[in-house]
């Protein structure tokens, strides 16, 4: 370890910690690399349950989502620039 930088340290229960070392014992990895993984994981789970709700708060409301169609029909209409489909 670099003179001057820490390791940041965690409480997890003993459950936990049991899972994460079977986890890294069946990944063969560190625990430390499982855990990182877990919490990306976690992180774009978030993610994409958060745009999910604003979606559906979006179409709630009636006048709004009437606006997002009609931007999305003229976004679709860029489509028709005359280029070559590859």
């Amino acid at each position: 370890m670099r003179p001057g930088s820490r390791t940041p340290n965690v409480r997890i229960s003993v459950h936990t910690h049991t899972l994460l070392r079977r986890l890294a014992a069946e990944e063969d990895d560190s625990m430390q690399a499982v855990l990182d993984k877990a919490i990306e994981q976690y992180r774009r789970d978030k993610f994409v349950r958060d745009a999910n709700a604003d979606f559906a708060a979006l179409k709630r409301n009636k006048k709004a989502w009437k606006e997002e169609l009609k931007e999305r029909e003229l976004w679709d209409q860029t489509l028709a620039d005359g280029l070559a489909k590859e």
